[in-house]
């Protein structure tokens, strides 16, 4: 495995620092980072087992949460 530096703000580094688990080195904190941001298109057909029935019941949940 190849290392490569880079540059940070002390920001960055300490935003980074309270991030990181026991155990963990700063390349595991900035990998578990990326990976929790997937694309839209990685969800796609993850509802498909799904019935209609409960389909529509968590809309008209989602609906009267955003009217409260």
């Amino acid at each position: 495995m190849s290392d490569k530096t880079i540059t940070i703000t002390l920001e960055a580094y300490e935003a980074l620092k309270r991030l990181k688990k026991l155990g963990e080195s700063f390349s595991d904190v900035i990998l578990r980072l990326v990976k929790k941001h997937r694309s839209l298109m990685d969800l796609a057909g993850s509802w498909s087992n799904i019935d209609d029935e409960s389909i529509e019941k968590m809309l008209r949940e989602f609906k009267e949460a955003w009217t409260r």
